[in-house]
């Protein structure tokens, strides 16, 4: 198993699909994060792949707080950018049960090496899905709030401004709408 950082989207795994066939690196998966080898590779295999990824935004994780946080990472963006509905998602039930370890645990780790608590990861996350919703214009900010889980569209409405700067309304009138991607959230 391999662990890769910044790896966020489908295209992704596309992209390092690409790399692993162009190489002769044999696989069995590819998921966000995380690449399934189907046999040992060697050290000059893994340079090479390493180099590869490299030019495209991507780093192999060799130590195991780093392949935990881009865990947590990508099951947080997992579940808010593309699950069908997050369905009151309990972060720390969540990440416990996937992850085998303590919330309290991870959510430490998570800030020392971050310099952002776990949950205004998950909030900023949250809130890159709002832009997202607002920009597409399918929905009400009500069924947004439902959608992501908020109590209410107030809160979602106090939530966005104290990110962004500006409420949802104002944000969805103006030209420039601010998007960050993914990975540099």
């Amino acid at each position: 198993m391999l662990y890769i950082k910044n790896m966020v989207c489908p295209r992704c795994i596309m992209a390092v699909k690409g790399i692993l066939d162009d190489e002769g690196i044999p696989y069995m998966n590819v998921s966000l994060g995380e690449i399934t080898l189907s046999g040992k590779i060697t050290d000059e295999k893994r340079e090479v792949l390493n180099k590869r990824l490299g030019k495209i935004g991507f780093t192999i994780v060799n130590d195991r707080k780093g392949q935990l946080i881009e865990q947590i990472k990508n099951l947080v963006i997992e579940a808010i950018h593309y699950a069908r509905s997050m369905e009151k998602v309990k972060w720390p039930e969540y990440l416990s049960d996937v992850l085998h370890l303590d919330y309290k645990y991870l959510s430490s780790l998570f800030s020392s090496v971050e310099s952002i608590t776990l949950e205004q990861y998950i909030i900023n996350q949250k809130i890159e899905k709002v832009k997202e919703l607002l920009v597409y214009d399918e929905l009400s900010l009500k069924e947004i709030a439902f959608q992501l889980d908020y109590s209410s569209t107030a809160y979602l409405s106090n939530q966005f401004k104290k990110v962004t700067g500006m409420t949802p309304t104002f944000f969805k009138q103006s030209l420039k709408h601010n998007r960050k991607s993914l990975d540099e959230i």
